[in-house]
């Protein structure tokens, strides 16, 4: 079929992995090519459809990202930082795309991932849904219109699995609102309150964070002001979500130069 991509998922036998399969079989266009694990995990060898709970689609779970090259045109990583990195090192020196929906990186990596990007394209997103990239696009204008008047919160709460806090969701939109009211995020974030403190600061961005339960994804920012307040919210009942969202990315960066993109570009925001 012309202009199919074959899509690779790492990770396939952790709970996005299995999702992640279920959408690219959905996704008209779109194709499995590899499933992957990381070295000596369970179900090497094992069909990725019937480990995903879904009708055989031929294709083998394997341990080799370097075995697999020659199976996919795109490569979809929902992983770790350090396993990411690895697969993106793989993919750079083979010239293949990697849409990476991995949180949690440092700094440093963060960097690595950019001079990867010099090399091959990737997209590189903390939250691959559609609605949370249309949020921040909405907080860019909120912050520009009420935040030198309010206090600005961002609370977000993720299932008892999650690792990384806050959430990486929950710290773009930290970017987004500091960066539309020309302030560093690293500078004025503050991350929970406890005893007894000086007057509240305008100029900082708290954050909260909750943890509980299969809560997939919840974060809500806060507008408060004397006398009104404004709240912009997603909430997400499904894996999917993202899943979607990061098939549709890896469909659109298969014809991309190098360089680094987020979901803004994948959606023309």
């Amino acid at each position: 079929m012309e202009g199919t991509v074959r899509m690779a998922v790492a990770g396939v036998t952790g709970r996005m992995g299995r999702v992640l399969m279920e959408a690219v079989t959905a996704r008209e266009g779109a194709v499995p090519g590899a499933a992957l694990t990381r070295p000596g995990g369970e179900g090497v060898g094992q069909d990725a459809g019937t480990l995903s709970g879904l009708a055989p689609l031929g294709v083998r779970v394997s341990d080799s990202l370097r075995d697999s090259l020659d199976d996919f045109d795109v490569l979809i990583d929902f992983t770790a930082p350090e396993a990411t990195l690895e697969h993106l090192a793989v993919c750079a020196r083979a010239g293949k795309p990697v849409v990476i929906g991995t949180t949690g990186f440092t700094p440093e990596q963060k960097a690595r991932i950019t001079e990867y990007a010099a090399r091959v394209p990737v997209v590189l997103a903390p939250n691959m849904s559609i609605g949370v990239n249309v949020v921040l696009d909405l907080l860019d204008r909120a912050a520009r219109a009420l935040g030198e008047d309010c206090d600005i919160e961002i609370i977000e709460a993720h299932h008892r699995f999650k690792k990384d806090a806050p959430s990486g969701t929950a710290l773009r939109m930290g970017e987004v609102v500091a960066g539309a009211l020309g302030r560093d995020l690293r500078k004025v974030a503050v991350y929970g309150r406890e005893g007894i403190e000086d007057e509240r600061d305008r100029n900082t961005v708290g954050f909260s964070t909750v943890r509980g339960g299969d809560i997939v994804g919840e974060h809500t920012v806060l507008f408060a002001a004397m006398g009104e307040r404004v709240e912009i919210a997603h909430k997400a009942s499904s894996r999917l979500t993202f899943a979607r969202g990061a098939v549709r990315a890896a469909m659109w960066l298969a014809s991309r130069p190098a360089g680094q993109y987020d979901m803004a570009d994948v959606l023309s925001l």
